[in-house]
């Protein structure tokens, strides 16, 4: 799989391109820029280009709910119903963001529906950041004291979540009850500094045989782990800053790899042109339906 050829699937010059999301009822991928608050959805089937919503925000992750999406900008999270426009619905308010500037992050729905969305410090250092969920009519902290929450992802049996604070080169996995939303004790699942691999690990997303895909921000490349915790490929980029990955196409074999240029300078993104667009490339192994978020307007708390 490290022999996978990579190529541009849209030339873009995103600042810091973030969660991709393909939906299979509209043959659709979705993603965001953070920084500049854009919005995009495309139809790679399609000769057209892909369109552009400005949030007037930054916008960190996006999740499927029904005749929609939820898009968990810098101060909320909100419900935008398709066709993709300007109207807007608030679902909840990011406390962090009013107190301390903490934006949301990563995200990514459960099997249950419940949307869980992380949120990163603003200063990218301080341990000021959580991981939340948004579980029907409820919206509440699961786990503070992080950095840069990243990583969510669910195992197909349902009985694992993982997720990574970044900066801690250390992914992590809880055992989950997806009846209840429950987590247990983690354990530290994947260690980059004891395999010796560079970057950060960023965004993912999980396989139809379970294994973990990792985007490793400033490594340049994808990972992927078996259940057990074992590297299974080395997928190396045309660009230093991968963020995450997405499972598209009619088959879900279209491995969509979004990148960045915020940490380039003007030399860097001459020697990486690659770097803020859309990549794609071809695996043998499918991807799994992203599940659709369960909400209620407006969230209690």
């Amino acid at each position: 799989m490290e022999n996978c050829t990579v190529e541009v699937a849209l030339e873009l010059d995103m600042s810091l391109g973030e969660s991709p999301l393909w939906s299979v009822e509209r043959q659709m991928l979705y993603w965001v820029d953070i920084n500049n608050g854009c919005l995009y959805s495309w139809r790679p089937t399609s000769d057209e280009k892909p369109s552009v919503i400005e949030l007037d925000e930054k916008v960190g992750c996006i999740a499927l709910c029904e005749n929609g999406l939820l898009a968990a900008t810098a101060s909320g999270i909100e419900r935008l119903e398709f066709p993709l426009g300007n109207q807007r619905e608030r679902v909840a308010d990011n406390l962090e963001w009013h107190q301390s500037g903490n934006r949301f992050n990563d995200g990514r729905c459960d099997a249950a529906g419940r949307f869980w969305v992380g949120t990163i410090a603003a200063d990218e250092a301080s341990p000021t950041a959580g991981l939340y969920c948004l579980d029907q009519g409820d919206f509440v902290c699961r786990q503070s004291s992080l950095s840069i929450s990243n990583g969510l992802a669910f195992s197909p049996d349902k009985r694992w979540l993982y997720h990574t604070d970044s900066l801690t080169r250390q992914i992590l996995r809880y055992p989950f009850d997806v009846e209840t939303g429950a987590t247990g004790e983690p354990e530290n699942w994947v260690d980059l500094e004891a395999l010796g691999l560079p970057g950060v690990p960023d965004g993912a997303a999980i396989d139809s045989e379970g294994h973990y895909w990792s985007a490793l921000y400033g490594g340049g490349r994808i990972v992927r782990f078996s259940p057990q915790g074992e590297l299974m490929a080395n997928i190396e980029l045309p660009c230093p800053h991968p963020t995450m990955v997405a499972f598209g196409g009619p088959d879900l074999q279209s491995l969509y790899i979004t990148t960045a240029t915020q940490h380039l300078d003007a030399e860097g993104k001459e020697r990486w042109p690659a770097a803020g667009s859309l990549l794609r490339t071809q695996v043998p192994i499918a991807g799994l339906r992203e599940p659709t978020a369960i909400t209620v307007l407006k969230c209690s708390r």
